[in-house]
Parts: structure tokens; C-alpha cells; sequence
């Protein structure tokens, strides 16, 4: 989960909070909703951001939990229709949401695009 193949710049358990800490920034955030996940969390996994050293057992744990934790919240709080306010983001690649529910669809495109990167770094380790 820790180690960083040669020419990769981040590991297993990275990217996949990276998927978390996104989807709280992209969905809650750009809503002006309180995120599920700490400030802190996201900052540690943000874009541009890399691994600071070895997670830990338990935090590897917390990640795998807030992988399914996290749907099952933005699940129920799309169905009681929480997200009302959206501030229009433009993303990296030069896509702009302007609702929720673009903000859904360009997570499940990141969201694809690390989990190709994972299936990528578990070749070489």
C-alpha cells in the first residue's frame, strides 16, 4: 500500500484517498456544505499533494471505511436533496461543472482514472 514504484509519484493507499478526499472537495465543498472528512484529510490528499511517508495500519483502515462511508452519506444526501447551492468549478482538464450533477459525473471519471493508476502501481509491487 506504501510503496511508490519507480516513475510513479504516489502509491496505492494514496490514490484511493485522493478519490476521497476529491469527492468531498468536488461534492460537498463546491456546495458550501461541511465535508464528511476533515480539512485537514483533504489537504493531505488534495491534487498536487504526496505521500508524507507510511500510512498506518488504522489509517489505512479509515480510508478503506471512508471509501464506502463516503458513497453511502452522498448517496442518501443526494436522495434527500441536500445540494441546493453549487459554485461552478473548473476543473484541470478544462471541464466546468455547474451542478451536482456534474459534479457526480466528473468524480466517476476521476475516480476511474485513479483506480486505472492503482491497477497500474499493483503490477510493480
Amino acid at each position: 500500500m506504501n510503496k511508490i514504484p519507480q516513475g510513479f509519484n504516489n502509491n496505492i493507499i494514496w490514490n484511493a484517498a485522493h478519490c476521497v478526499a476529491v469527492q468531498q472537495a468536488l461534492v460537498y465543498k463546491l456546495s458550501g456544505l461541511p465535508t464528511i472528512v476533515s480539512k485537514e484529510f483533504i489537504l493531505k490528499y488534495s491534487k498536487g499533494a504526496k505521500p508524507e511517508g507510511d500510512v498506518s495500519q488504522t489509517e489505512v483502515d479509515e480510508i478503506k471505511t471512508l471509501l464506502s462511508a463516503t458513497l453511502h452519506q452522498t448517496q442518501k444526501d443526494f436522495d434527500d436533496h441536500i445540494f441546493v447551492n453549487f459554485h461552478e468549478y473548473t476543473t484541470s482538464l478544462g471541464n466546468t461543472i455547474k451542478d451536482i450533477n456534474g459534479a457526480l459525473e466528473f468524480n466517476n471519471y476521476h475516480e476511474g482514472l485513479h483506480t486505472g493508476v492503482i491497477m497500474s502501481i499493483r503490477k510493480f509491487v
